[in-house]
């Protein structure tokens, strides 16, 4: 039987063969941060692969954050496992390149947390997330002269308020979202003048969700929804007054 070339799948390169399995190994937890995965000549006979294509192999993991190599004398190579931050950085290049706007992500970002605040009000047991959620506000209040801290702290609340909700799948895109906007955070609130950097702005932000704590503990998901709704709508219009308009424009801040 004569195989028609044209027709046949191409198998993939050796080096992305390598570096799919190694991204595997993370993925499934069996490789974990911090491992060593070994040297280079060790790696080489693992594999069977020449040096040249090991190396082109562990250029595409550094690329996406997954791995970090070690060169000289004693080099190795380093296990990271993925996370919202390296994911955030990836998803803005992705943003940027096809021209999205920082209002497109604050405005995602809108719809998914009022949703959350009614599924939270709605929940039977909603007692130990709601205590979950104070700490997180008391949190924010303890670091409100600091703005990067501040702006971490700000991130995990509106983070556990997706998680706590219960759809994985939403909780794993917020956080995305969340480090998108938690350097906007950061940006404006430590280089502009005195706007969103104010300690005023921040205490209002907390005592809108500490009234968002009074709807949930009610009990009254409407309410709760439409709360959380008009403080997201309100953040996004102070934020987007601000000199960031592009997603792009807050890459400097992924150091």
């Amino acid at each position: 039987m004569v195989v028609d070339k044209r027709k046949a799948p191409r198998l993939r390169e050796k080096p992305q063969q390598i570096a799919d399995e190694l991204r595997m190994l993370i993925a499934s937890g069996e490789l974990t941060e911090g491992e060593t995965l070994g040297r280079e000549p060790e790696l080489v006979e693992r594999f069977g692969v020449s040096r040249p294509s090991l190396r082109e192999a562990l250029r595409i993991l550094e690329a996406e954050g997954l791995i970090s190599v070690v060169r000289g004398l004693h080099g190795r190579v380093i296990v990271h496992e993925p996370n919202e931050r390296m994911t955030a950085r990836t998803a803005a290049l992705v943003l940027h390149s096809r021209n999205v706007s920082l209002a497109d992500v604050f405005e995602a970002r809108a719809l998914l947390e009022p949703l959350a605040a009614r599924a939270i009000a709605g929940m039977r047991n909603r007692r130990p997330v709601i205590a979950e959620l104070r700490a997180l506000i008391d949190a924010e209040e303890a670091a409100i002269q600091d703005p990067e801290v501040f702006g971490d702290a700000n991130a995990q609340f509106h983070e556990r308020l997706v998680a706590l909700a219960g759809n994985q799948t939403l909780s794993i895109v917020a956080e995305m979202l969340n480090e998108v906007v938690a350097r906007a955070v950061t940006a404006v609130s430590t280089e502009a003048d005195d706007v969103v950097g104010s300690l005023t702005t921040r205490r209002r932000g907390i005592r809108s969700q500490r009234r968002l704590l009074d709807l949930l503990e009610t009990g009254v998901p409407a309410a709760a929804e439409e709360h959380w709704r008009s403080h997201m709508t309100v953040v996004g219009r102070v934020m987007l007054g601000q000199e960031a308009s592009t997603v792009v424009d807050l890459l400097h801040h992924y150091t």
